[in-house]
C-alpha cells in the first residue's frame, strides 16, 4: 500500500508529513493507522527530540475522509465501523497528548475538522497565511465531538461555542489572534521555523519536557481522556443520523444540503 504518511529525520527533529495531497490530506482509516505508527517510530528514536507535523501540498488536513464514511454507511456493519473509526481517531489524539516529546504543527494550509483536531493536539503551532481553521461538521450533519474537549481546553468555552455552533472557518489572521496559531510565517518558511523551535526544545532536558507535557495535558487536563471518550460516542452517534447521510452526500455532490 502506498505510504500515506512520510517520515523524515533531521536531528534534533523528525518530520511527519500527511501525504495525500490529491485528497487535501483527508484522514482515511489506513492513514490514521500509519500516522500513529509514525509517532510510535519517532517515540523510540533517541536522536529525535521534537516532532514536526505538516501536510504535503497546499493543505494541512481537510479532516476525515467523507467518502470513506459514506461508503461505510452502505455496509451491513456500519455502526460498528463508525464506532471503530471514532475510537481510532480518539486514541490517536490521546497518544499525541501523552507523547513525551514536543509536537510542532507546521500548518501549511487549511486545517479543518479532524485536521484542526491534530493542530489542537500539538504543543506548538506555526500557521501560514492560507491556513484557515475550523469545524464545518454541523454543515455535514455531523458532530465534532472528539475535538470539542480539546478546543475548550486550548481556547476556552466561548471560542469553542463560536466555532462548533457557527461552523465558522477562521482565516489565519483570526486564528492567530485567538491563539490557535502562536505565530504566522510565510508558507515557504513554515518548516524552517518549526525546525528552529525544535532546536530550542533540544536545548532542554528531555525528562523536563516530558514532565512538563504530563503536567499540562494529564494534570491540568485531568478530565480530557473522559471527555474525549464521551466525544467519540457523540461523533459516532451523529453518523447514524439522516442528517449525516444528506450532509455528506451534499458535500460530495457539491450541492446545498436539504435537511430532513
Amino acid at each position: 500500500m502506498a505510504s500515506l504518511v512520510q517520515l523524515k529525520k533531521h536531528p534534533p527533529s523528525g518530520t511527519i508529513i500527511l501525504n495525500r495531497p490529491d485528497k487535501r490530506n483527508a484522514l482515511s482509516s489506513e492513514m490514521l493507522r500509519q500516522l500513529l505508527q509514525a509517532f510510535e517510530d519517532f517515540h523510540l528514536e533517541r536522536s529525535v527530540r521534537a516532532v514536526i507535523l505538516t501536510g504535503a501540498g497546499t493543505s494541512f488536513c481537510a479532516g476525515a475522509d467523507l467518502a470513506e464514511i459514506q461508503e461505510a454507511s452502505r455496509s451491513e456493519d456500519a455502526q460498528r465501523r463508525w464506532y471503530e473509526d471514532a475510537m481510532q481517531y480518539k486514541e490517536l489524539l490521546q497518544f499525541l497528548l501523552r507523547f513525551p516529546k514536543p509536537i510542532i504543527a507546521a500548518v501549511n494550509g487549511p486545517a479543518v475538522a479532524d485536521g484542526a483536531g491534530l493542530v489542537l493536539a500539538s504543543d506548538l503551532v506555526i500557521g501560514t497565511p492560507t491556513a484557515v481553521f475550523g469545524f464545518p461538521e454541523p454543515r455535514r450533519g455531523l458532530v465534532a465531538g472528539i475535538v470539542a474537549p480539546l478546543l475548550v481546553f486550548r481556547l476556552g468555552g466561548g471560542v469553542a461555542a463560536r466555532l462548533l455552533l457557527g461552523a465558522e472557518l477562521l482565516q489565519a489572521t483570526e486564528a492567530h489572534r485567538l491563539h490557535v496559531y502562536q505565530e504566522l510565517v510565510p508558507y515557504e518558511l513554515a518548516w524552517a521555523r518549526a525546525q528552529e523551535l525544535a532546536n530550542h526544545c533540544a536545548e532542554s532536558a528531555p525528562e523536563s519536557l516530558q514532565l512538563t507535557k504530563r503536567m499540562l495535558n494529564e494534570t491540568i487536563g485531568e478530565h480530557l481522556e473522559t471527555l474525549l471518550a464521551a466525544g467519540a460516542a457523540a461523533s459516532a452517534t451523529s453518523r447514524t443520523m439522516e442528517a449525516a447521510v444528506e450532509g455528506i452526500a451534499a458535500f460530495l455532490e457539491r450541492r446545498t444540503p436539504q435537511w430532513p
